[in-house]
């Protein structure tokens, strides 16, 4: 009997940002070697990443960045793990899976390895709930159901545009909890997949994530942070906010919860806290921006919410730090960027674009 082919193999692509030979590979190998690779390489782009044989890539690194954005490569970090929403520019695919380098193959209470991208790529598949919660959490699942009471006009859902896994072992936690927490470990294991609710920002970690690039793609961007900028760590939950907001705007769904990940070692934290002192503050005003944001209802596509938001935290953002007035123009940058490297209609006869990455293998 043949072997059955993965899910998605032709429309999903892999984007890993990295400073170090990925010898994580090996551990994916099962999972993932069907599947195409964008590996974004950080830091100094003369090192050479070492990439397990077999494994079908592209890889791109800072010089790549600039040759194929020019001056507009100013919006992608660098030095910092944003930069691999470079990956999501160029990738041509409908569906991301992004996973960073010290991130396992987590396994289940029978001791079985989880296979995290086969379950994004469930959630992904069916619908969300954003507009009325289902008390056993994901109604679409096997085993699962609407309970009573659930309006059955609602019973189609939303499409699910974002699925935002969870980590086993080190958690994701701030530098002051780190700090306090030293030895604390994940260990708990939940069975379980719910939509956050329309109305309901949450904090996204970029470490286990899969979206619809589609749907969603141009406000996944994770800002301007690392070297450079007064603040890091807040890359991911910047593109989480912006992507939460305009889902709730444009009535598509966001998913967290399965699949886990182990997450195999704590990152500094008195490093972190050098680079999150600014956001532990600036989220104070941030969040009630977020929360009080409205987009009009001209704004019908995922570019027009973007620009509208970039001009709002331009206005409102800019009082907290004039960090914010620049990364308010860094989101028309990133949507110009990404417009010309994805380009519809009328501005597809006017492209042809020969940068292709400094690396690729078969």
């Amino acid at each position: 009997m043949a072997a059955a082919t993965p899910l998605l193999k032709d429309e999903l692509d892999i984007v890993i940002p990295t400073i170090r030979n990925l010898d994580f590979l090996e551990m994916w190998r099962p999972f993932f070697q069907p599947y195409h690779l964008i590996i974004v390489q950080d830091g100094d782009p003369s090192k050479t990443i070492k990439v397990p044989e077999g494994f079908d890539y592209e890889l791109y690194n800072r010089n790549d960045i600039n040759r194929i954005l020019g001056p507009k490569a100013s919006c992608i970090s660098f030095k910092d793990s944003a930069c691999r929403c470079f990956g999501y520019m160029v990738s041509k695919k409908k569906y991301i899976y992004t996973i960073d380098d010290d991130c396992f193959v987590a396994k289940d209470p029978s001791g079985k390895d989880i296979n995290a991208l086969e379950q994004h790529i469930k959630n992904l598949l069916c619908p969300s709930t954003p507009h009325f919660f289902n008390t056993l959490y994901d109604p679409y699942r096997e085993g699962a159901d609407f309970v009573r009471g659930y309006p059955f006009s609602m019973r189609e859902g939303a499409p699910t545009a974002v699925s935002h896994g969870l980590w086993l072992n080190i958690p994701d936690y701030d530098a002051p909890t780190q700090l306090v927490k030293p030895h604390e470990r994940n260990t708990r294991y939940v069975d379980a997949v719910m939509t956050i609710p329309k109305g309901t920002l949450f904090p996204m970690c970029g470490m286990n994530l899969a979206f619809d690039r589609d749907l969603i793609g141009p406000a996944m961007y994770f800002g301007l942070m690392g070297d450079g900028q007064p603040i890091g760590r807040y890359d991911d939950m910047w593109a989480g906010w912006c992507t939460k907001v305009i889902c709730d705007h444009l009535g598509l769904g966001i998913k967290t919860g399965l699949p886990y990940i182990w997450h195999s070692k704590a990152s500094n934290p008195f490093v972190n806290l050098k680079k999150e002192y600014n956001g532990i503050f600036w989220q104070e005003e941030i969040i009630p921006f977020f929360q009080a944001v409205t987009l009009p209802k001209e704004c019908k596509t995922v570019q027009q919410c973007y620009l509208e938001l970039s001009k709002q935290v331009k206005d409102k953002l800019s009082k907290v730090d004039p960090y914010f007035t620049k990364l308010g123009d860094a989101m028309v940058t990133w949507i110009e960027a990404w417009d010309e490297l994805n380009p519809t209609g009328e501005n597809l006869a006017k492209l042809s674009i020969s940068d292709g990455p400094a690396k690729t293998k078969k």
